[in-house]
């Protein structure tokens, strides 16, 4: 009882401390912009949804109810439900399409979006609002992420970061490595993770083991690593590093155990192929690890419980570790003084320590704070608000490649949504097709030659071409 007591008492007190440290970080004008008497609304449009949905929604009526309502701010919230449900309704809004809402003060974007949106509806240059003692307090790689356009203004802000992790179904594992001698570390490399794959068709009697979301992350951070960054941008044009040799060792990494049998995609995630027992093994966003299954269903048989075993991402052999640092920031749209005023002070208080934490601890999200992204911080706040053990196994995998690996962001430029799309699609979905022709009886060595990929690599290279060459080049 007295614990309760004193958490609550704690908890008030740190709201009462981080309002008064906002009010002192910001500039003078809030306190004769901002006022208790007359309100000033602030719209957020957002995808989170589900357990993400209802955390950001708590800690926004706790804003409202706290810093919001001393400073006469009001934050209205609304998730899109999906990244693309909200990009179209930006789209429409700065379009002024009819029927469509007007522009939020603040919406989630990744880069792209925001650069698009930039030259409709002038955005906000956070460099504007914020000091260089608050920028520091930030995580700089975070900060650099959100640099967009020809002068590089900070136009996003960092709320929350993942990365991507490598989770097993612990339970199918064990048989498999009990008869087999399969060993965890083998799949620290995607050499290992395919001969491991191969390995387990045999012995399954010819069933996939692994799969990946986000296929275009691992094509773009592959060929960084391998030497070669596939798009390069300067003065706001666009160079396509699309290496035939790369391209070939991610072909044969990926399209070929793909297309014999050993890694597959079925259903729109693969959290949905683990359920369904199509594989036993993912890469997913370290915030879609909650979505992991508890257990597995194979056909018509009866539910089978499962454990699981959250892994560092994979890498090619003897090269420098890389992953992928993503995660939509918040862009504000430039408005009344007093909307940008609120909109910079919500922002700062979402990203303080105690709500960066709380918010990344209920999601699988790296908080954006110097100090709250400290293993000791998270650990500490863990202790006092248990989550998930699969979410704070990913929290621990994430914080150990953030600091291990090269943590890749893709630049964003006029046509990179596009561009990525295409490599989304490209490989995955030829390896599908051809895994098909294989099962119907086609011969598997028609698709593993060296004219095969060409005629991939050709595609995909003038598609990348029509779609992002203006004002660029091709190395």
């Amino acid at each position: 009882m007295k614990s309760g007591i004193r958490k609550k008492c704690g908890r008030l007190l740190g709201i009462f401390f981080s309002a008064a440290f906002l009010l002192t970080a910001c500039d003078r004008r809030e306190t004769s912009v901002l006022s208790a008497k007359n309100p000033t609304d602030i719209t957020i449009w957002h995808y989170y949804n589900g357990s993400l949905g209802i955390a950001f929604d708590e800690l926004a009526a706790e804003f409202n109810n706290t810093v919001g309502r001393e400073n006469g701010i009001i934050v209205h919230a609304e998730s899109m439900s999906t990244i693309a449900g909200l990009e179209g309704a930006l789209r429409d809004a700065a379009n002024k399409k009819v029927g469509a809402g007007d522009m939020p003060n603040i919406f989630q974007c990744y880069p792209d979006t925001a650069l698009a949106l930039d030259e409709l509806v002038p955005l906000v240059d956070f460099d504007d609002y914020l000091t260089e003692g608050e920028k520091v307090s930030y995580v700089k790689l975070f900060l650099d992420s959100g640099h967009i356009g020809k002068n590089h203004s900070w136009k996003i802000f960092p709320v929350a970061k993942s990365t991507e992790v490598l989770i097993l179904n612990k339970t199918d594992w064990d048989r498999f490595a009990a008869d087999t001698g399969a060993a965890v570390e083998d799949l620290s490399t995607w050499e290992g993770l395919a001969s491991t794959a191969e390995a387990y068709y045999d012995w399954s009697g010819g069933r996939a083991f692994f799969g990946r979301d986000a296929f275009a992350n691992y094509l773009i951070t592959a060929s960084s690593q391998l030497g070669h960054e596939v798009f390069q941008t300067a003065g706001g044009s666009v160079t396509i590093d699309f290496d035939r040799e790369t391209m070939r060792q991610i072909w044969d990494s990926f399209y070929v155990p793909y297309v014999k049998g050993y890694y597959k995609h079925v259903g729109n995630y693969r959290s949905d192929d683990v359920k369904l027992g199509e594989i036993i093994a993912l890469v997913c966003s370290s915030s879609s690890a909650v979505f992991f299954p508890t257990e597995v269903t194979i056909a018509d048989n009866a539910p089978y419980p499962i454990t699981y075993m959250v892994l560092p991402l994979p890498n090619f052999d003897r090269t420098a570790p890389y992953a992928i640092q993503q995660g939509g920031g918040m862009a504000v749209t430039k408005s009344s003084e007093a909307e940008e005023l609120a909109s910079i002070l919500f922002l700062k208080w979402f990203t303080q320590m105690e709500q960066n934490l709380r918010f990344s601890v209920s999601s699988g999200y790296m908080p954006v704070g110097v100090e709250a992204i400290k293993p000791e911080n998270i650990d500490r706040y863990l202790l006092e608000h248990p989550t998930t053990d699969i979410v704070r196994d990913t929290l621990s995998v994430s914080l150990d490649e953030n600091n291990r690996y090269v943590m890749y962001t893709s630049p964003a430029f006029a046509g990179g949504t596009q561009a990525r799309e295409i490599l989304e699609r490209t490989m995955p979905e030829l390896a599908a097709s051809d895994r098909a022709a294989v099962e119907a009886g086609a011969p598997i060595d028609d698709f593993l030659t060296d004219e095969h990929f060409e005629e991939w690599y050709q595609d995909t290279l003038s598609m990348l071409k029509e779609c992002c060459i203006e004002g660029g080049s091709v190395k």
